[in-house]
């Protein structure tokens, strides 16, 4: 695979997977609505933005990861033909359901929406046990 299919095929997965689970859904959710801060602490925002602000570069990163470094996609169906161990993956296996599930938490926290802390929950469970 070159690696501008592997950057267009890392591109589609992008759309496909992690936008739709860490955007559409709590979208769809949410509506994007700020609602009461959790326990009334506005700081919980905050708590939320740096998630957000930190999750989205990691997630953009590790998909560039493998589509530059590993000349591949993260779907299964074409895997990278080399080795990622740079970048988050230096520190852990699965960078990017770390970041998936940091922008949902981040988001509960900034619309202040106990659904998406579920979902994001729900979606960590599946990452770790079933996946």
């Amino acid at each position: 695979m070159s690696k501008a299919i592997a950057v267009l095929g890392s591109a589609l997965f992008f759309i496909i997977a992690p936008l739709m689970l860490a955007a559409v859904v709590p979208w769809w959710v949410t509506s994007w609505e700020f609602r009461r801060a959790f326990f009334g602490v506005e700081f919980t925002r905050v708590l939320g933005g740096v998630l957000i602000i930190a999750g989205v570069p990691g997630l953009v990163d590790s998909f560039a990861r493998f589509a530059l470094e590993g000349v591949g996609t993260p779907a299964p169906i074409a895997p990278t033909q080399k080795l990622v161990v740079t970048g988050l993956y230096r520190y852990v296996r699965n960078p990017i359901y770390i970041a998936v599930v940091a922008v949902i938490f981040g988001q509960a926290l900034l619309f202040g929406d106990w659904r998406l802390l579920w979902y994001g929950a729900l979606l960590w469970f599946f990452f770790i046990f079933l996946w």
